[in-house]
């Protein structure tokens, strides 16, 4: 083979890890915009009709949250499997769980056809659905970071993070696509579509994922004799600081997220009197702009460092905590529109793209996929959908006045500026007996 040939075949496998790692993490992410929206819209009519409105709501929410508590679950069993067995197989397996309970949902019968099985077919569904997810990010991230040429890891880390942005904007075109059925329609069929559509995101995924190899890092681990017996015990031994730092890094990335997403929304609505559609219209555009820059941030960090790059996003995140709530509080379309492509859209990219990244190089590759599952697991579950609620009681509390809210979130870039801070001082990551062999 020659070496124009070989430099083509390596560029041709680069595109299907990047597509593979892409598709993955958009699943997931369309999967729980669009579970979200059903189950604010549909769930508690045909799943949960048998008890009060109110409460049948309350039920439906409750499915939804499920995955908060099943995620950590399934990360680090799945996790445990990705650093002993291999990352290939793991992801084949928890696509294969994830998008197979995505798309039996939408077969589901209803509770008028099969009464109380109903839900609880539904709530199995989605248990099932939480343990796939918790180990996809990590395996996701890692088939693009090991794969990734050493001058360009931080692009190949960005991309499985831009499937954030991708996941919401496919559930918001898919939602508004239902709002062309009526009432009945919608109840009776139309709400199955969008579950069933992710059976040709799976589909895809899996045939993707068919002919790419063992990433390149765990076959040295296999060659080298270094992969962990008991990944989870060696990464809670000797590698908890790191964990921590992980944890730490992820709370401004996932916080902010949702205070500049969802909050946002509720915010501009029922507190400064905007149009539901003006809000909606603002996320949308933030996310179109924040698709585009994620692997833009993701180049940016393989030329001036991943530690740079996210310190930038982070301080400039802060700076505009204030000017984001002035904009808000003008009532107009572009103050909304301004302070959300800004906010989500500019000063949020860099720190989602490098994070992935970042996690990746301060764990050894024989604890690897546990390190930045378990540090990803943790910061989301202190700042992930606890976000918008923390931020509605401070609202609520302090009458209206946003100056709490902002506290709150100045809080959390000062924890990833010190996560930051000690991750500059992880020079080597460690092998599960402490050293700093091979990494």
């Amino acid at each position: 083979m020659t070496a124009h040939e070989s430099s083509a075949a390596i560029l041709r496998k680069n595109k299907k890890v990047l597509i593979a790692s892409l598709t993955g993490s958009s699943i997931e992410w369309f999967d729980y915009f669009l579970y979200g929206t059903a189950a604010a819209l549909v769930f508690n009519k045909i799943f949960f009709p048998m008890v009060d409105p109110v409460i049948g709501l309350m039920l439906s929410w409750l499915s939804f949250s499920l995955t908060f508590f099943i995620r950590p679950i399934g990360g680090v069993l799945f996790a445990h499997i990705g650093d002993r067995i291999g990352r290939k197989k793991t992801l084949v397996l928890t696509l294969s769980l994830m998008g197979g309970a995505t798309v039996m949902i939408g077969l589901l019968p209803t509770y008028e056809s099969i009464g109380m099985w109903a839900p609880a077919l539904l709530i199995l569904m989605r248990v099932i659905q939480g343990l796939g997810i918790g180990g996809e990010w990590g395996g996701a991230l890692l088939l693009a970071y090991e794969y990734a040429p050493e001058k360009r890891k931080g692009f190949f880390g960005s991309i499985p993070q831009a499937g954030v942005t991708i996941g919401m904007l496919m559930a918001t075109f898919i939602v508004s696509l239902m709002t062309m059925f009526n009432e009945e329609q919608f109840l009776s069929w139309g709400w199955r579509i969008p579950f069933l559509m992710s059976s040709v995101l799976v589909i895809l995924g899996l045939w993707i994922r068919k002919d790419i190899d063992e990433t390149p890092d765990f076959k040295n681990l296999k060659r080298s004799g270094q992969v962990s017996k008991a990944p989870l015990r060696a990464t809670l031994q000797h590698h908890w600081r790191e964990v921590l730092i992980a944890a730490g890094l992820k709370v401004v990335e996932t916080a902010p997220f949702y205070i500049f997403s969802t909050f946002v929304v509720s915010y501009a609505t029922s507190t400064l009197s905007y149009e539901r559609s003006q809000a909606l219209e603002s996320v949308t555009l933030g996310a179109l702009i924040a698709t585009v820059m994620i692997p833009l941030m993701g180049l940016l960090s393989d030329r001036i460092g991943r530690k740079r790059t996210y310190t930038m996003g982070v301080v400039l995140m802060g700076l505009f905590i204030v000017p984001w709530f002035m904009l808000l509080d003008t009532g107009t379309t572009w103050g909304i529109m301004l302070a959300t492509v800004i906010a989500f859209g500019i000063l949020w990219a860099p720190v989602t793209a490098v994070l992935g990244t970042l996690c990746s190089e301060i764990f050894h590759a024989s604890v690897r996929y546990t390190g930045i599952t378990l540090g990803y697991q943790l910061g989301a579950a202190l700042a992930g959908g606890t976000a918008p609620l923390i931020a509605t009681g401070l609202l609520a509390s302090s009458g209206g006045d946003w100056t709490p809210v902002a506290w709150y979130m100045a809080v959390t870039v000062l924890i990833s500026l010190l996560a930051i801070f000690f991750a500059t001082r992880q020079r080597t990551p460690r092998a599960p007996d402490g050293q700093t062999h091979l990494s």
